[in-house]
């Protein structure tokens, strides 16, 4: 059975769900145990968990290039959204900062 899926974006997905192998492979790098996984992800079965965790570990040189190219995508989109909107996050944490000093 072929529990991981790339999709025609170039994105991994577990077979038959929406769920990003993203998603699986950053819980287990947190340690988490399958079951646990399996908690987060209630659409999945522990076999579909383990599945995308063994497909992970049989393509770590593939995987990790992935996700690394995926961390460095979100990283620049991140950094170009607070440059776009610079005044609005400035006075979203000017006004986090004022609740915060009135409930100590």
């Amino acid at each position: 059975m072929n529990y991981v899926e790339k999709t025609p974006q170039g994105g991994w997905r577990v077979t038959g769900s929406r769920v990003s192998l993203d998603s699986i492979v950053h819980a287990y790098w947190e340690g988490r145990m399958p079951e646990a996984i399996a908690t987060d992800f209630p659409s999945l079965s522990l076999e579909q968990i383990h599945g995308a965790i063994a497909f992970y570990l049989s393509q770590r040189a593939e995987i990790d290039s992935y996700l690394s190219s995926q961390g460095k995508r979100w990283d620049a989109l991140r950094t170009a959204s607070e440059a776009g909107h610079a005044s609005l996050l400035h006075r979203v944490r000017a006004s986090a900062g004022k609740s915060q000093d009135h409930s100590k």
